[in-house]
């Protein structure tokens, strides 16, 4: 399943009509810095998407630090941005591919194919001598028809019934520090779901944000069952993504995003946790 372009691909597509591109870069500590960083210079045509304003919904009780957008919201959002069915889509970021990798979910997810992400950061489109400006594009919008498909999402029920009766197998994509609960500098509670495994999203991706090969990426989850539903979560579904991007390029088709993660999990006081490292016998 090919879910990544090349630089080369997107500069000779850029000009062409039903080519969008979305610019993604946002980091977490300095929110506003990545709307800032994009009014500097972009890709040519590139519309910016906001991690908090256009990639999640309300913080609420329960959801998450990024909780899912409704269909309204991602309606609003895409069709501003000019995507409909005939567009396709081209997302970068600066961040490894993390918060690009949210951008293609929700696509895909709100039943968009036609996406795909960067494969390499921003940085260095500009280290090639690729073209950048600073002038925000007018963009016409065009009319998004979300059609949620629900085999990309995983609820948080879908995440009891996997710790109640491993009905699906669990995979944490934070730093082995959070996973093992040694290190919590976000959520109020340490550890993870009970059960999960641990796969850091970040061993998927090379130097400057390229994506490692699809059977390099085979090769970090070989010891799962192809036939086995996967649920892949990480502090509020933002840097889980890439994981699912790499299960899906490594061929892993019953892959699905718990969209409120660990940020979600703990919201309910009753929901158990894990810390320690599982396979020590301590």
């Amino acid at each position: 399943m090919a879910s990544l372009v090349s630089h080369e691909w997107l500069h000779a597509h850029l000009s062409e009509e039903n080519i969008r591109v979305l610019d993604c870069r946002f980091w977490l500590g300095d929110p506003s810095k990545g709307a800032s960083v994009y009014r500097d210079d972009h890709i040519p045509g590139a519309v910016y998407m906001d991690l908090e304003r256009d990639l999640s919904g309300p913080v609420s009780e329960h959801g998450g630090r990024h909780p899912l957008p409704s269909a309204a919201q991602a309606a609003a959002v895409f069709g501003r941005a000019g995507i409909d069915e005939t567009v396709t889509v081209i997302v970068y970021d600066d961040q490894d591919g993390a918060m690009a990798a949210r951008c293609w979910w929700l696509l895909r997810y709100f039943g968009h194919e036609r996406v795909y992400v960067l494969d390499g950061n921003y940085s260095e489109w500009k280290r090639k001598w690729r073209p950048v400006t600073d002038a925000i594009p007018a963009v016409a919008p065009r009319r998004f028809q979300p059609r949620p498909d629900r085999s990309w999402l995983a609820t948080v029920e879908d995440v009891r019934a996997a710790v109640r009766n491993r009905s699906a197998v669990l995979i944490d994509s934070r730093e082995w520090k959070r996973y093992a609960g040694l290190e919590e500098p976000i959520d109020r509670r340490p550890g993870r779901i009970p059960g999960a495994v641990h796969r850091f999203w970040k061993d998927g991706v090379e130097e400057d944000g390229y994506w490692k090969r699809a059977t390099d990426q085979a090769a970090r989850f070989a010891d799962l069952d192809r036939g086995t539903p996967l649920i892949v979560y990480c502090g509020s579904g933002v840097t889980a993504c890439p994981n699912v991007l790499a299960l899906k390029e490594a061929g892993y088709r019953n892959v699905r995003l718990y969209v409120g993660s660990f940020s979600d999990w703990i919201s309910y006081p009753d929901h158990p946790v894990e810390t320690g490292d599982p396979s020590s016998s301590a």
